[in-house]
């Protein structure tokens, strides 16, 4: 023997009768959102984004709706992946590096996609910091280094034509939603 309360039924009926509709009682229902193609078309992105993060393949990135570019430790990955996740834009992106400096031109396997390019630059003050926690007492996070990545990327950024921001004071979201205001302002949502 055990007391039954049946609390779903005590809110539902008053709910019923304020909106003056009746509840169907279906459980489960946010799992139609499974079969729903924008659904599809995040996962689909997810995946693209991981499978093109930091440079890792080529294949297909001109499948690419975006393509960031800057220094390591930038945000071009959370900020890739912000944009799969939440909406459906499939980001790949793709690191400058110092051979890219010394050769004063984009990574080959960025050539004929450059309208789909977005940089990110970032103080070098904060790069070095970020850098320092992943290794600390290297060169790679060493505040000459830096500053000479950040110029160099800059630079190439002005050269080729690309539109780029600073993430350094910007949450994900926000740079997220610069990014889609100039390449894709219909995946906005208010």
């Amino acid at each position: 023997r055990a007391l039954v309360l049946d609390m779903f039924n005590s809110f539902v009926q008053p709910l019923e009768v304020a909106f003056g509709a009746k509840s169907n009682h279906r459980i489960g229902r946010f799992s139609d959102a499974a079969y729903s193609p924008q659904y599809h078309n995040r996962i689909d992105a997810i995946n693209f984004s991981l499978m093109h993060d930091d440079g890792q393949s080529t294949r297909n990135l001109a499948e690419a709706e975006v393509i960031l570019v800057g220094v390591s430790r930038c945000g071009k990955t959370p900020t890739s992946l912000y944009l799969a996740m939440q909406h459906g834009v499939r980001a790949a992106n793709y690191p400058l590096i110092p051979d890219d400096f010394e050769r004063m031109r984009l990574p080959e396997g960025l050539n004929g996609l450059r309208h789909k390019l977005f940089g990110l630059s970032i103080a070098l003050e904060r790069l070095s910091e970020i850098r320092t926690e992943r290794r600390p007492n290297s060169r790679y996070a060493a505040l000459d280094n830096c500053r000479y990545e950040v110029n160099e990327a800059e630079k190439l950024m002005r050269r080729e034509g690309i539109r780029w921001l600073s993430s350094t004071h910007k949450s994900i979201e926000e740079i997220a939603t610069t990014i889609l205001q100039q390449i894709r302002p219909d995946r906005l949502e208010y």
